[in-house]
């Protein structure tokens, strides 16, 4: 098996450190014991080729292993736990319900909290952004209590075994860790705990962390600045 290599930014602004989607592929590579080689981005050249011909969205990350190249954390990820035989159960129906949980903390629970972060970030200037924040939020909060109820008291999702479907999921309620919605949902807060108290975890993070040595984009401190003072009047 060949030594792959994913994509990763050489430098975010300080929100995003810790967020950026390259991290849930480092934490999947951590947890199967690959090691893995990273080609850092400066900040504008996802937008070019050649990673255009990697990732056409111009995003990051990407995986590549000899002609394979993936892109889109979530198929990485999956690929990741099928060819090391780990991060998803042998059984036919529980591994079916493992990847059910992938495509759910992608599709059901993280489109909200985009919302939110483009409601209260990088649209928060906008006259549109302040007047749906109360709706967004409430949606947060209705996928939140759905997983919660779903959770339980059990250590995991399915079957009290870590899987990629664990390992989606609390990459994608962590994002919002810091902004008090968690509080609601102890069960949650405590499984998030759980999951980012995992060594594979926190190999990823400080490898991710350890990578930001680039420098921001010109006028990205301005911008940042107008988003704020706008956000703060609007």
């Amino acid at each position: 098996m060949s030594k792959p290599t994913i994509t990763a930014f050489d430098w975010v602004p300080d929100f995003a450190r810790g967020q950026v989607r390259d991290l849930r592929v480092r934490w999947a590579l951590e947890e199967v014991g690959q090691p893995y080689d990273v080609l850092y981005l400066p900040q504008g050249c996802q937008k070019q080729e050649p990673h255009r011909a990697r990732q056409p969205f111009g995003q990051v990350p990407t995986y590549e292993e000899g002609d394979l190249i993936l892109f889109e954390s979530g198929a990485i990820v999956l690929h990741i736990a099928e060819q090391h035989g780990r991060l998803l159960p042998g059984e036919q129906a529980a591994r079916a319900r493992a990847i059910e949980w992938m495509f759910a903390a992608l599709n059901s629970v993280e489109p909200p909290i985009s919302d939110y972060a483009f409601a209260t970030l990088f649209e928060a200037g906008q006259p549109w952004s302040k007047p749906r924040l109360p709706a967004v939020e409430q949606r947060i909060h209705e996928r939140f209590g759905e997983v919660s109820q779903r959770l339980g008291d059990k250590e995991w999702l399915e079957d009290d075994r870590f899987t990629a479907g664990d390992l989606m999921m609390v990459s994608v309620l962590r994002i919002l860790e810091d902004d008090g919605f968690l509080e609601r949902y102890p069960n949650l807060a405590a499984y998030v705990a759980r999951g980012t108290a995992r060594p594979a975890f926190q190999r990823a993070l400080a490898d991710q962390l350890a990578g930001f040595t680039g420098n921001p984009p010109p006028g990205f401190e301005e911008w940042l600045k107008q988003q704020q003072q706008q956000g703060e009047a609007a």
